[in-house]
């Protein structure tokens, strides 16, 4: 539940946050993601409003050619997205030939899932956009914190808190234990962004809200600099035989190898021990290379060079495409729930 202060304290702090950028009643925002998501309707759609924007609205977020030619057309000079939106981009063999109608955009912000880092290199190095990478969840309107604009970029992380809002990492297994700097946790926020609970869900709610505080579910580690860093859901978390596996690391990895268009990894239960779970990675290839016991030792013996022993996948499938949200965020849930259904299981 997401009272209209909580939609607009969000729209001010973030709007705030973006500075010098943004030029009131001048700028032109790209919307490209649906407006009835919370990211769309706050960062594409509130923000841009607040600002006195024209908006460059795509109606076909999937349509890359109607996305080009709305970039030609209108010069944005913010670009909200999400980490697949900007691999698709980077897959196009005709890119070089937009690259300087993108030249306009000077905010290039991306959320909603773990932007891989190789990802967002190879972007900026390729088109000469700056992307911020951020944080936030529905449950906080969603902006949490971002990297800043004008200062120091930290690739990899997702920035400091915005303002009036206060983040804090507390110990997975009792919220009142505040974790040393350094030490992932789960984080904490509080802020006016943070939603009143869920509707007619009154045990989910008293869950996930801890007095002003909410417990969202996600693991990071603050640097002494007081950027954050997610490692990835709580709830994802790979347990191999006491040893935890974040599966946001391994798909960090895998985006590095050259033949990999994109990825995603998620715990098998091991039926040689309780309570302990196999590494299975789900890869799609890019175009030119093929799907191959060849490959895929490749891909594992690659894994092996970076990762311990122990996180490099037993499994992997490859797969023509990943099951996503309607802003592009990878489902692991569902890929869970096919494991589930091959192995018997109700879902």
């Amino acid at each position: 539940m997401l009272t209209h202060s909580n939609i607009v304290s969000n729209c001010i702090a973030t709007h705030r946050w973006l500075g010098a950028e943004v030029k009131r009643g001048k700028d032109t925002g790209l919307t490209n993601l649906p407006l009835f998501h919370i990211y769309g309707q706050t960062v594409c759609m509130n923000i841009l409003i607040y600002n006195g924007s024209t908006i460059a609205l795509n109606p076909a977020p999937r349509d890359q050619k109607s996305l080009f030619e709305i970039i030609k057309s209108t010069s944005p000079r913010m670009f909200p997205g999400v980490p697949t939106m900007y691999m698709r981009l980077l897959e196009r063999d005709d890119l070089e030939d937009y690259a300087k109608d993108l030249k306009s955009i000077r905010i290039c912000n991306t959320g909603a899932a773990a932007m891989p880092p190789e990802v967002l290199k190879e972007f900026e190095k390729r088109t000469g956009g700056k992307i911020l990478e951020g944080y936030g969840l529905t449950e906080t309107s969603p902006v949490a914190t971002t990297n800043p604009v004008q200062g120091e970029r930290k690739i990899g992380s997702v920035g400091m808190p915005i303002p009036d809002t206060e983040l804090k990492i507390v110990d997975v297994d009792d919220y009142t234990k505040i974790m040393p700097l350094g030490e992932s946790g789960e984080v904490m926020i509080k802020g006016p962004q943070v939603m009143k609970g869920y509707w007619n869900k009154p045990e989910e709610t008293a869950g996930q809200l801890k007095g002003d505080w909410l417990l969202t579910g996600d693991i990071a580690i603050m640097d002494e600099d007081g950027y954050f860093f997610i490692v990835d859901r709580k709830k994802d978390m790979i347990n191999v035989s006491g040893f935890k596996v974040y599966p946001r690391e391994l798909e960090d990895v895998l985006f590095e190898h050259e033949a990999i268009e994109s990825a995603a990894v998620i715990g098998l239960p091991n039926p040689d021990i309780p309570g302990s779970e196999k590494v299975k990675a789900f890869i799609v290839l890019k175009d030119g290379y093929k799907e191959s016991e060849e490959m895929e030792a490749e891909i594992k013996e690659f894994c092996r060079q970076t990762v311990a022993p122990y996180k490099v996948p037993k499994f992997i499938e490859f797969r023509k495409e990943l099951p996503e949200t309607l802003v592009g965020k990878v489902l692991r849930k569902d890929l869970k729930d096919i494991e589930a259904r091959k192995r018997g299981e109700e879902v």
